[in-house]
């Protein structure tokens, strides 16, 4: 099972994370991709000024022989179709960011990037959407599941949920 999140900032966010579900889709193991409702999130640790986020998180099966790293290196691409620069500012307001957050349960550290993802679990607009998909998942190195991370965690961001409903949405109502 792989879990990505998805937030925008800059331009149309809202279609830019539906175009962004939507190309992830060739990553993924025939009608196994889901995606969380849209949420209005406020900006975490972003320079002053900086526009809510649009975010979204997306869980599928990976298609076989695709490693982290390879997975990785498309998520990248694909930020940079939608207008993000190579080389950018940690945090700056972006057209699409795409993290990796889970890969079954693997565990990396390199130089490139960690698995699980580093910040996720102190996270709302991480955690509220992926809650929707996949609550009872264990976070590798933590054992504890999605669901009861959300529950303690302690924050002051803001996460409202949009009507907009993205493609393969899986939420009722």
């Amino acid at each position: 099972m792989v879990l990505v999140g998805l937030g925008s900032n800059q331009g149309e966010s809202t279609d830019i994370v539906v175009a962004a579900i939507e190309a992830l889709v060739t990553f993924a193991q025939p009608s196994s991709l889901r995606a969380s409702q849209m949420f209005r999130t406020s900006p975490v640790n972003c320079p002053p000024g900086s526009g809510d986020f649009v975010n979204a998180a997306v869980t599928f099966e990976a298609k076989a022989d695709l490693a982290p790293e390879a997975l990785l290196q498309e998520l990248k691409a694909i930020e940079r179709e939608f207008g993000r620069a190579e080389k950018y500012q940690r945090n700056a307001p972006r057209e699409l960011d795409l993290d990796l957050l889970l890969f079954d349960d693997e565990v990396r550290e390199s130089d490139v990037f960690t698995l699980p993802h580093p910040r996720a679990v102190d996270r709302l607009f991480v955690l509220k959407p992926a809650v929707q998909l996949v609550p009872e998942v264990i976070w590798p190195g933590l054992g504890k599941t999605i669901a009861c991370l959300l529950d303690e965690l302690k924050t002051d961001e803001e996460v409202h949920a949009l009507e907009e409903r993205p493609p393969y949405c899986c939420v009722a109502g």
